[in-house]
């Protein structure tokens, strides 16, 4: 006990001290009893805790179950990811964005729902946390979940069944700036004898405004004078609407047989007004480049829907002998229009800008698993994997009535192979030490085809050898080691891959752009990134509940893809434009540390309050050997991230109360000798309140964002004796939620 108190002050102290820290609040650990022997790589079952299923894998993973999910009463997915250790948001405070484990930014963190990849364009802001059952956080990869994950892999488990009987009925209501955002959800499990069923539906209306802001200046940079400036200002009104349905069917028959299927659709739909103006600030607009309305409107509409079915078969062969089969189809669409009006000050029309699209896609997957246990302490696992996937997208850009990129077509095809064999070795050397080897093989085969005879293609193949264990000095003791040597890899999207620009509307493509307004374009030749990889960690459970960890983590990549900025020669404009293409730039390196403390005040002081504390801490570094210093990191990985969280429950009174700060200190980024991005500090303080008026019902009100605070970013690059440079100020405000539990 002694020494525990010891570690947990060591890491109180860490976390509390005067630097930029923060922690994760949640429910209380569970206490159900732990084992103390037995070394099988890992354990899974519901009879296991959060933390027992921590403890007992060999790869480094951290688990977040429904208590834990529920405790803020969080509108989406996102917002539950945040508090969690070492992920950050790409949004502004308050608005969610895709997830970054390590701070890295896409395609670095593999994100699986139900151990699938989802596909391109779906955001798990669409997925309510009532939906999901766990979330997994692998720190480094395994063979069998895949080794497109150098940041790390979330996997999002969705509702399960259970013998007992589920039937929960949840009504929520957001509030943010006097706009309404209703919501609701139903979760319903059942069984019989051979049948175990769960159906989830939510439902959910998000009703925002936004408030932007943008200053483009260009500076000399002989002494430092503004020659010219422009600010633009936004108002915008968005409207999302969402229908989430999962269903998990589960078969238990003979000879330990089981059949389970997965059917699961998601669809949402959105609409957005905006109006916008422009002022020049000081002197005169550039005749080329500079826009020249006054103000101005746009509109636009967007659908998203995705819809998949896996099902899974595991038979037992014979004794120790376990075959697994999975198949799983998903089809999404996604189709959104935009139409943009510019005026000036009198209000007479000057341009138009039109741009609508849709695209389609269809991927098949299908995988074998098959497992031999040699003993109580030792299995083999081999496996094959097989994703073809088709896409295929129409894109037609109109400015003043007249179609604009004609020579690439408006329809583009695409079509791409996965294909991947593992194998693995599980076993318990010693009461003191497990082992986890396995060999990764994956080839992605890409090819596009578009009308104006553009046929990219890209294949690339990997070997990936990955190595886990875990030591503990006393196997009696709750005290263990892990060690995770590994190779992993990012592979180019089709986006990056396929030459086809992107033009930004606010330019027409009759004249130039600036360097800070860049358009996008494709490269076919892509390399992926390879990353060799060693992960490093000390954690120590407690008896009564909680645990204390450090994870030291480093990565040396190669073929390192960013974009860059050119000035070029295209063929859709008489002006030379700025154009951003992903490029492989040569060799980097990441490297962290990862502290976690989770623990009750009364298992460090005797007679203090049984509040829970929840609190973690990563500090990131990195470099691009190309670029030259300071700051020569990897794009927008952020230096700190932190949680400080506390959840207290009343003794003699139904109530619980809780509150969490999340906080990203701003840092700086250099992705040229010439190109600077500065982003600003994140900082989201969260609390709730939850009464419980029965076991079937409770009421939970919630605050997000209770301190809003604006989100800067400003981007730079010299181009001869000017230095361009965009600074944008967006807006966050709090939201409020209240939301009635009811078990029917």
């Amino acid at each position: 006990m002694l020494a525990f108190r010891a570690k947990a002050f060591f890491v109180t102290a860490f976390l509390f001290s005067p630097l930029p820290c923060v922690a994760q609040n949640s429910e209380a650990p569970s206490q159900s009893p732990k084992p103390e022997t037995g070394n099988r790589i890992e354990v899974r079952g519901q009879g296991l805790s959060d933390e027992d299923q921590r403890r007992f894998s060999t790869a480094a993973k951290i688990v977040i179950g429904r208590e834990q999910i529920e405790q803020f009463g969080d509108s989406n997915v996102s917002e539950v990811l945040r508090r969690l250790p070492g992920i950050t948001l790409g949004g502004a405070p308050g608005r969610g964005g895709p997830p970054r484990m390590r701070g890295l930014g896409a395609g670095y963190t593999q994100i699986l729902i139900d151990g699938q990849r989802t596909p391109p364009g779906f955001s798990i802001d669409s997925l309510t946390p009532e939906q999901v059952e766990r979330i997994e956080i692998l720190r480094a990869p395994t063979a069998e979940t895949g080794a497109r994950a150098i940041g790390g892999t979330i996997n999002i488990i969705t509702r399960e069944g259970f013998v007992r009987r589920l039937n929960d009925l949840r009504l929520g209501l957001g509030l943010e700036n006097g706009r309404a955002s209703p919501g609701l959800s139903w979760t319903y499990n059942n069984s019989n004898d051979r049948w175990i069923y769960n159906l989830s539906l939510s439902s959910f209306f998000a009703n925002r405004q936004e408030r932007d802001a943008a200053e483009t200046r260009d500076v000399s940079t002989d002494d430092e004078q503004v020659i010219r400036s422009q600010r633009s200002e936004t108002f915008s009104v968005n409207h999302r609407y969402g229908l989430n349905l999962t269903a998990r069917l589960q078969q238990r028959g003979g000879m330990g047989e089981t059949f389970l299927l997965i059917p699961s659709i998601f669809h949402a739909q959105g609409d957005n007004k905006r109006s916008f103006s422009l002022k020049q600030l000081s002197g005169s607009p550039d005749p080329v480049a500079s826009p020249f309305y006054d103000v101005g409107q746009s509109e636009g509409r967007s659908d998203f829907t995705v819809g998949r079915l896996n099902a899974t078969l595991r038979r037992n062969l014979g004794a120790g002998t376990r075959l697994e089969l999975n198949g799983a189809s998903s089809a999404w669409v996604n189709r959104s229009d935009n139409a943009r009006q510019e005026f000036n000050r009198d209000g007479r029309l000057l341009r138009t800008a039109q741009e609508d699209s849709q695209i389609e896609e269809q991927s098949l997957t299908f995988s074998s698993k098959l497992s031999k246990v040699l003993d109580n302490d030792h299995s083999l696992v081999a496996g094959l994997e097989w994703a073809p996937t088709w896409r295929e997208e129409s894109k037609r850009q109109t400015q003043d009535g007249l179609p604009i990129l004609t020579e690439f077509g408006d329809n583009l095809k695409a079509s791409s192979q996965r294909l991947a064999a593992y194998a693995q070795d599980e076993w318990a050397v010693s009461p003191n030490w497990a082992a986890h080897a396995g060999l990764r093989w994956e080839a992605i085969r890409t090819k596009g085809e578009a009308s104006a005879g553009i046929t990219p293609e890209n294949q690339s193949s990997v070997w990936t050898p990955l190595f886990h264990t875990v030591w503990k000095p006393d196997e009696k003791a709750r005290d263990q080691v892990r060690l995770s040597l590994t190779r992993s890899y990012k592979s180019p999207t089709l986006a990056s891959l396929i030459a086809r620009p992107g033009v930004d509307p606010r330019y027409p493509v009759s004249g130039a752009n600036t360097v800070v307004n860049p358009d996008r374009a494709g490269n076919p030749n892509l390399r992926p990134e390879l990353a060799t990889g060693v992960d490093l960690a000390f954690e120590s459970y407690l008896r009564e509940g909680g645990s204390v960890s450090i994870n030291l983590f480093h990565r040396e990549i190669q073929d390192y893809m960013r974009n860059v900025i050119s000035l070029e020669t295209v063929s859709y404009s008489p002006a030379q434009r700025w154009v951003s293409r992903m490029q492989n730039v040569g060799e980097a390196y990441t490297q962290g540390i990862e502290l976690e403390a989770k623990f009750r005040l009364d298992q460090i002081w005797s007679g203090a309050p049984r509040t829970e504390i929840r609190s973690n801490l990563s500090r990131f570094n990195s470099e691009v050997k190309s670029v030259l210093g300071p700051n020569n990191r990897l794009d927008q990985q952020p230096r700190l991230t932190g949680n400080i969280g506390l959840d207290h429950r009343f003794r003699q009174t139904p109530l619980r109360l809780g509150g969490n700060l999340n906080i990203t200190p701003g840092f700086e980024t250099r992705s040229e000798e010439s190109a600077i991005l500065r982003t600003g500090l994140k900082r989201v303080w969260d609390a709730y309140a939850l009464w419980i008026f029965s076991p079937n019902s409770q009421l939970r009100l919630s605050g997000s964002n209770l301190h809003p605070i604006d989100f800067v970013t400003t981007r730079s690059q010299l181009v001869g004796p000017l230095r361009q440079e965009i600074t944008n100020v967006n807006q966050s405000y709090i939201n409020w939620r209240i939301q009635w539990e009811f078990k029917l």
